[in-house]
């Protein structure tokens, strides 16, 4: 008789709040879901509620639950609590979260930044403003590759033009987003931090009576589905959020099946793709 529980848990915790609705988490676990299904497996979720009564540690209920592998998404690498499974002998992976001696998928956001901003700058924009979400190591590598890239072209960014949002923060968004354009020289395209915050900013543009792109040419990042409708058709950056998911699922499972055939914790970078839409406006060369 097995004795496998056919259990896979997730770490999932959501500082902003925005729980299943999260665009990208919600695709990313979707993924997760799908391919743990096909292979036999169901989904625990860990509580994360640390201030639920009568709270047991995260290994403690993986242990109590039985559960054989954790993806952890969106939880502070850095808890003592999220190491402490890190360090047992449960199977782990990360997803959008590299972390040191376990195999993490992640969306190649050093690529998918530098792709948008070369895509941009062959447009003719040399005054790119960036408001970026929250700081994380997701942030952290489109900030980087953002800066080299424009070095790489040659175009300099006054430091007013970099300004820091919240990812999926429609409101903080359109408050950055006035700021750049109060500027003695506003730039002539704003990056922001995702598709779902673009919202803010697009709305205080209208608000100044501005029309995309022809006055201001704008971009985002995540590629998810109801920005994608809008008139004019934004240009982003598509994560493949359920390949994520799936590729995790993948790699968790076969640490646990066959754990012999996995010799290589390095990260696991899945591709993104720029999606061409309306709101860049063609610049005259001088």
């Amino acid at each position: 008789m097995s004795d496998k529980s056919y259990s896979l848990g997730i770490l999932f915790e959501d500082e902003a709040s925005n729980g299943l609705t999260h665009d990208f988490f919600a695709a990313v676990l979707n993924g997760f879901k799908k391919e743990a299904e096909r292979c036999g497996y169901e989904i625990t979720f860990i509580n994360t509620h640390k201030d639920a009564p009568h709270r047991k540690t995260y290994l403690q209920r993986i242990q109590e639950r039985q559960i054989e592998g954790v993806g952890i998404i969106c939880t502070d690498i850095k808890d003592p609590e999220v190491l402490e499974v890190v360090g047992s002998d449960v199977p782990v992976v990360t997803i959008d979260e590299p972390l040191e001696g376990v195999i993490s998928v992640l969306s190649d956001n050093a690529q998918g930044i530098k792709n948008l901003v070369y895509h941009i700058a062959g447009m003719g924009h040399t005054k790119i403003a960036y408001i970026h979400g929250n700081m994380n190591s997701v942030t952290q590598i489109r900030l980087q590759n953002f800066k080299e890239a424009c070095e790489k072209l040659r175009i300099q960014v006054p430091d007013e033009y970099i300004r820091q949002s919240y990812f999926r923060d429609i409101n903080k968004t359109a408050y950055e987003t006035e700021a750049l354009m109060r500027l003695p020289e506003p730039p002539t395209c704003i990056i922001f931090p995702d598709d779902y915050a673009a919202i803010g900013g697009i709305n205080i543009i209208k608000a100044y009576g501005l029309v995309i792109p022809d006055d201001i040419s704008v971009a985002a990042y995540d590629g998810i589905d109801i920005p994608s409708r809008y008139d004019p058709q934004i240009t982003t950056v598509k994560q493949d959020m359920e390949g994520m998911g799936k590729v995790a699922a993948e790699k968790l499972i076969t640490l646990i099946e066959a754990p012999d055939k996995i010799t290589d914790f390095s990260d696991v970078m899945i591709e993104t793709k720029l999606v061409e839409g309306h709101t860049i406006k063609q610049m005259l060369w001088k």
